[in-house]
């Protein structure tokens, strides 16, 4: 299997655990994608403003169906977004999704010091990241957990870039471009925010 579909080892994932929750974030660790999927409804409440990006693993999981089933109590944002068809509209909309109460997504690489990788072609995505939700959670294939950022790079310019490439052709027509990357190296817990981090032991994503 290729280094960068196979899933960690379980030493690997204890290491990388281990290093999230000492770097300020909330690892949890599952066996599959439906255990995903049901811890991810467990952790958003009621009455929540939501958004999430653009994210293979989240529709692999079967959460973007969920969201946009309705089948729940949240604002979804994303939803108000696409619904709207003026264009100045709309992107004022998605400027005031920042703030939205919980963000929803997932990374390109953790590594076993407990930093996240995230690339983003316009990065609509890394506000939420960096600063503005006050609730994030991220969700992971284990196979996206790498030794050190140096190969977190790698496994991005290697592996993700080219797959990511090939899915935005097929669906809009043009490729994708790397044009920002947010890496999360800490959490402060001055700010008050909760990063949680869902690695899930199944290969999820690119």
């Amino acid at each position: 299997m290729d280094k960068y579909t196979a899933v960690a080892p379980q030493s690997s994932i204890d290491k990388t655990v281990a290093a999230l929750k000492e770097n300020g974030f909330h690892p949890i660790v599952v066996e599959n994608k439906a255990e995903a999927l049901s811890k991810m409804i467990e952790l958003i409440p009621d009455d929540v403003s939501i958004m999430n990006g653009a994210s293979v693993t989240l529709e692999e999981i079967g959460f973007i169906e969920y969201l946009k089933g309705g089948g729940h109590k949240w604002n979804n944002l994303h939803e108000a977004i696409l619904g709207e068809q003026d264009q100045a509209k709309q992107a004022l909309l998605r400027r005031q999704s920042v703030v939205s109460d919980f963000y929803t997504g997932s990374a390109h690489s953790i590594t076993e010091n407990g930093e996240i990788m995230i690339a983003s072609n316009t990065g609509s995505q890394l506000p939420h990241l960096a600063f503005t939700s006050p609730n994030v959670i991220i969700v992971a294939g284990a196979q996206k957990i790498t030794a050190n950022i140096t190969e977190a790079f790698k496994r991005l310019e290697e592996h993700v870039i080219p797959l990511e490439d090939e899915r935005m052709k097929g669906v809009y027509g043009m490729g994708t471009t790397h044009a920002k990357t947010l890496i999360l190296h800490k959490e402060n817990p001055f700010m008050g925010r909760k990063i949680t981090v869902i690695i899930v032991k199944e290969k999820l994503g690119f």
